[in-house]
């Protein structure tokens, strides 16, 4: 049995929009059997994710996470994928790690924006300046062909390189950019909230991409308190990441405000109700999800090459 081996070359056969419709195809199958583990030190994570989706197949993907390495010049993020046969176990590709990492992470919150956001939403911020924020503006530019980017960042000098990347706008004064956005993405390190709940318009939609630690947090109790709450996957989201984990654990939250994940999308109630309400999706990720987008590459890459 011969093993696709799919590299960095593959990205330019991709596409969002189909990608998205993948994973709400992924989520008619039967459910996904997932597992993840997660080990510390100090500052360093690895992380460790798997899945089983019945019909279609075997994930298993780990994942470094080192803070420090920028310093040495090095990426932050680090690991390896295997897909596996649903009917033998047999591994039947490796996938680029960063090319999934990519797609999937920006894929996912792509999928919430097109079933949360207001169709007509223009203004979008970008909080975060890394590989994330970047690919978020890539994707979501395929699903709001005519919406303006608005980048902030810590460390101001980093938004305004993405913003002459991207043709977007670097802007200092969050709060100000906050006020003025329909559509926020969070793709930030933060383990304190930055971003305040009283600055929100009435019809903003939040991705929450950047916290996946325990003790990480990008939007304060009063953007929790005044969103109708949605996550990728509440057994990836609920219990492992301080996003909902702290406020949970503090009753500023209840699991029942946690509306529905994307298993609930063909239920109908992963949706926006009212052009005015203020919608959130926590981007856990999950090892499904990446199974289904690993799939979704490895077919386009064996069709390209039939």
């Amino acid at each position: 049995m011969s093993i696709d081996i799919i590299g960095p070359e593959a990205e330019g056969l991709l596409d969002w929009i189909i990608l998205t419709e993948a994973f709400e195809a992924g989520h008619r199958l039967p459910r996904a059997e997932v597992a993840d583990t997660f080990l510390y030190r100090g500052e360093d994570t690895l992380l460790t994710r798997s899945a089983w989706i019945s019909g279609l197949g075997i994930a298993v993907k780990s994942a470094t996470i080192m803070p420090g390495n920028p310093e040495a010049g090095l990426p932050m993020v680090n690991g390896a994928v295997n897909l596996l046969s649903d009917r033998t176990g047999m591994l039947e590709a490796l996938v680029d790690f960063k090319l999934l990492t990519k797609w999937k992470t920006a894929g996912d919150s792509l999928l919430a924006a097109r079933l949360l956001a207001r169709p007509d939403a223009r203004e979008i911020l970008i909080c975060g300046a890394g590989h994330v924020a970047a690919s978020m503006i890539e994707a979501y530019r395929a699903a709001f062909p005519q919406a303006r980017f608005t980048i902030w960042n810590r460390t101001h000098l980093t938004a305004e390189a993405l913003a002459a990347r991207t043709g977007a706008r670097a802007e200092a004064d969050l709060e100000a950019a906050v006020r003025g956005a329909e559509i926020i993405a969070c793709t930030t390190m933060a383990s304190q909230p930055y971003i305040r709940g009283e600055w929100l318009r009435p019809g903003t939609h939040l991705d929450l991409i950047g916290a996946y630690r325990p003790d990480m947090r990008e939007v304060d109790d009063e953007t929790l308190r005044r969103a109708r709450i949605f996550c990728d996957s509440r057994v990836t989201t609920i219990k492992h990441i301080g996003e909902f984990k702290d406020p949970l654990a503090r009753g500023v939250i209840l699991e029942a405000d946690i509306i529905a994940d994307y298993y609930d999308i063909h239920a109908g109630t992963f949706a926006r109700r009212s052009d005015n309400e203020i919608t959130l999706s926590k981007n856990g990720g999950g090892a499904h999800l990446d199974l289904i987008c690993a799939q979704y590459i490895l077919q386009t890459w064996r069709i390209s090459r039939a």
